[in-house]
């Protein structure tokens, strides 16, 4: 445990998520309250303490300071750092000394001016108290490629960028670069999107042959759910009559069927869904129709027989390792050999467009482990490829049951992301989108690589919100992106007996939202 205690509540959410990212095994516990700090911290000795001091000059001037303390062993120590002390850091207690400690001028009435400094200060102390230096810098947010998109929008050279991110972010060099070139390339397929009269469309099937430690997704093991997923089809066709009538003057431009694993449906309930679909929506100006095949112990010739015979133009196929004992750890029950057979399958049906899925940071696993996935990808040469670094969720069993794991290192590496950046760059794949998540092994993100001409849409509509989304199925998070009101949303609930139960309050849900699409 970390605690953080601030004089004055503010900027709680980027100082957690700074501290989080030098230390990810870490709970962070963030307060503006001196009492609740020391209670924690008799229930609990912290790694150490962080004390936070927003120091403001007259009232009215906007002027001031920023004071950061890092106080090891603080337990039994009251907050020591004076608010209205404006000279050296005080002390924090009986004539010991902060280990670490770090001060910024502000203008605290610039709001955006003040966290970056915030940001920087406290990660220029870490990272000398730590020894260790952040990919990304002070960028917490899951969008880095938002920053470069934006300011070439707006003219500014690449010099100007890779200047701009490394003195405001402290980002590195490498990250920079890997954000300009997704940024122009993202800028380059968006082109092709009807923003205004286009949208796109999710299908959620929450259904899969079982539940990964790593997942915290809406997915229910098929197993259990045998007997009632024509019922959940009965449930999800009738919300698909209504999107498909909402809809009806807008331009389809992209389908995605996810989940879950689309393909723990039999070929029959799978030719059912299809059908249905297609029946439905007009797929005159439909870029792509992507089919998350996933598990490769869901995936049959007949299930692939009827994805081709419907015109899936893309579909993924994920190992997520190629190292057989992770596989067996962390609950994919299936081979390497099948995920092997499944694509070579696939292939030989004549899909064209398939994305494999990895995963680096997973239990155990070293250097050797991910060249030796890589090498067994390159044989099976992909055409998508998507690069995870772990990101244990709270609904994950990776957090909550750590005993399982204990004694194994999930760690990711700038080695490790280089490894795959080098294999992903001589299949041919360019890198096309990106994003970040909370809790990410190493700091570092998630990349998707692509041949020319094979880039994914969804996953960068998904990301950069610039077009609405109208999603179907329990758990799915509809978007629609209006030029004025900015982007809304709404949600089916998760729970699967739920969202058949109450259909119709999912389609009155849609309904709100999508009035006047």
């Amino acid at each position: 445990m970390i605690t953080v205690w601030l004089n004055e509540a503010d900027f709680e959410y980027d100082i957690h998520s700074l501290v989080k990212a030098f230390y990810p095994a870490e709970d962070v516990k963030v307060f503006a309250d001196a009492g609740r700090v020391c209670g924690l911290e008799q229930e609990h000795l912290p790694l150490f303490r962080l004390e936070v001091c927003y120091c403001r000059e007259a009232q009215g001037s906007g002027g001031g300071r920023i004071g950061i303390i890092l106080v090891e062993n603080p337990k039994g120590l009251q907050p020591g750092y004076r608010g209205d002390v404006m000279q050296e850091i005080q002390p924090v207690g009986a004539g010991r000394l902060p280990a670490a400690k770090a001060e910024t001028q502000v203008d605290f009435s610039d709001r955006k001016d003040t966290k970056n400094r915030l940001k920087r200060c406290l990660y220029q102390m870490l990272s000398e108290y730590a020894g260790q230096e952040l990919p990304w810098g002070t960028l917490t947010g899951i969008r880095p490629t938002k920053i470069p998109m934006s300011m070439l929008k707006d003219g500014k050279s690449e010099a100007e960028i890779r200047a701009f991110m490394a003195e405001t972010y402290l980002a590195s060099e490498q990250k920079i670069g890997l954000s300009l070139e997704i940024a122009r390339r993202e800028m380059e397929l968006l082109g092709r999107i009807d923003y205004e009269d286009g949208y796109s469309l999710y299908v959620g099937i929450p259904f899969c042959p079982s539940i990964c430690s790593y997942c915290s997704f809406s997915s229910s093991p098929a197993s259990l759910w045998e007997d009632k997923m024509d019922a959940y089809l009965d449930a999800l066709e009738q919300e698909i009559d209504y999107a498909a009538n909402a809809c009806r003057d807008k331009k389809l431009n992209t389908v995605y069927i996810g989940g879950g694993t689309p393909t723990t449906l039999s070929p029959r309930r799978l030719e059912r869904l299809l059908c249905k679909i297609g029946e439905s929506f007009d797929f005159s100006h439909l870029l792509e129709y992507t089919v998350e095949a996933g598990r490769p112990d869901s995936i049959t010739e007949d299930k692939l027989i009827v994805l081709k015979e419907h015109g899936i133009s893309r579909i993924s196929i994920n190992p997520q390792t190629m190292k057989q004992e992770t596989l067996d750890l962390i609950g994919r029950r299936h081979t390497v050999e099948q995920t092997e057979r499944s694509f070579r399958l696939a292939r030989d049906l004549g899909f064209d467009n398939i994305n494999m899925d990895l995963i680096v940071g997973l239990p155990g696993e070293t250097m050797d482990d991910v060249r030796h996935t890589m090498e067994k990808i390159q044989e099976l040469s992909p055409d998508n490829l998507t690069v995870h670094s772990l990101a244990v969720k709270r609904a994950a069993r990776l957090q909550m049951f750590p005993e399982d794991y204990r004694g194994m290192k999930m760690e990711n590496t700038w080695e490790i992301i280089g490894l795959t950046a080098e294999y992903a760059r001589n299949l041919g794949l360019e890198p096309y989108y990106l994003y970040r998540q909370k809790n990410m092994a190493g700091n570092f993100e998630n990349v998707g690589y692509a041949r020319p001409g094979k880039a994914g849409f969804y996953n960068i509509l998904i990301m950069e919100e610039v077009q609405s989304i109208v999603a179907l199925g329990a758990g799915s998070i509809s978007k629609r992106v209006h030029p004025k009101e900015g982007i809304r949303r709404c949600e089916n609930v998760k729970d699967v007996a739920l969202y058949m139960q109450k259909i119709d309050e999912m389609i009155e849900r849609k309904r709100k939202l999508l009035t006047d699409f």
